[in-house]
């Protein structure tokens, strides 16, 4: 596949710091050891590095030596780390010894590393829920500027190169916020426009707003909300490419796009989808991929200020491996 392959020459052009917290588990240090052999990043493990290369060595890997092994316990940062995540939660009542002992969490010392400089993004999910892996994020590395929502983009590999970026396109939010508001919805397609552009390569992202509704063909709140949401995409990015509200087929083809919203740069040229709320897009996405025998890349987690990236607990060493490269795209663009 010609995206997923782009993306893997990109990480391999300028080395990021991954850190892959959850070291102990099978699928994660096999994706490690492949993702070192092939220079797709710096890889830095969380736990005893006694356990982790005896773990290696049973699972005949030979790579794992050459990543960075860092232990909470033996660390000569941990003290420090805790301190910092003291001062970032002190406010909300964090004692000295309630941060000493998150420290410990391989999740929340791997963000900490990543706030203080010292890495460039981290993946977890293999062993981990959402909720685990988003909350050290949030706490410690919190959002982008201008960004208070975090949000899901799905990197959809089509076989119609007519449409989107030669057939991909890039759809959000198909993860994380369920109902946004105008102004979390505007968030979300400043995020993906950006997704577009740092992992998928484009050049000139193009982002469509979708509903129900293409230039006022309909009246509803919920299509308000996606006119405002553009609106105020516009206000947060004044460069950001984007037009709506659109409907999908507007959206995507040129004919329709020029009969439905005559005079729009974006309609019938449309790369970037923004979905109107959760339910829309999970959908979307799962019917493109299963009726239109796409690819789906992702999720790719989007607006936090440093790339955290989450698995399903289902997932294949290839996916994390993917993730890998994803992620360290992504921290090139953040930094």
């Amino acid at each position: 596949m010609a995206l997923i392959e782009n993306i893997i020459k990109r990480a391999q052009s300028n080395k990021q710091r991954i850190i892959l917290p959850e070291s102990l588990e099978e699928r994660t240090i096999t994706a490690a050891d492949r993702a070192i052999a092939d220079g797709l990043a710096e890889i830095i493990l969380i736990g005893n590095e006694e356990k982790i290369l005896g773990y290696a060595r049973e699972l005949g890997l030979r790579n794992i030596d050459k990543a960075t092994i860092i232990d909470p316990v033996t660390s000569p940062k941990t003290a420090e780390y805790a301190n910092l995540l003291y001062e970032l939660r002190k406010s909300k009542g964090m004692t000295p010894e309630e941060a000493a002992k998150l420290t410990q969490n391989p999740l929340y010392f791997g963000c900490l590393i990543i706030k203080n400089g010292d890495a460039d993004g981290q993946i977890s999910g293999a062993l981990s829920t959402t909720g685990e892996t988003l909350r050290p994020a949030l706490q410690i590395i919190k959002c982008s500027p201008g960004i208070s929502c975090v949000s899901g983009a799905m990197l959809m590999v089509t076989k119609t190169p007519q449409y989107g970026e030669d057939g991909v396109l890039v759809m959000g939010d198909i993860a994380v916020t369920p109902a946004p508001d105008a102004n979390q919805l505007a968030q979300i397609a400043v995020c993906t426009a950006r997704t577009a552009r740092s992992v998928a390569g484009f050049a000139d992202p193009r982002v469509a707003m979708l509903s129900f509704s293409t230039k006022g063909s309909a009246k509803h709140e919920v299509v308000d909300k996606v006119v405002e949401a553009t609106k105020l995409a516009r206000e947060l990015d004044p460069e950001l490419k984007i037009d709506g509200e659109l409907q999908a087929d507007a959206a995507l083809v040129p004919s329709v796009g020029a009969k439905k919203a005559p005079g729009s740069d974006i309609a019938g040229k449309a790369n970037v989808l923004v979905l109107p709320n959760l339910e829309a897009g999970n959908i979307c996405y799962k019917l493109v991929q299963r009726l239109g025998n796409a690819d789906a890349i992702g999720p790719i987690l989007q607006g936090i200020a440093r790339p955290v990236n989450d698995l399903s607990r289902g997932c294949s060493v290839d996916d994390i491996y993917k993730m890998v490269a994803i992620t360290a795209c992504q921290a090139m663009d953040a930094k």
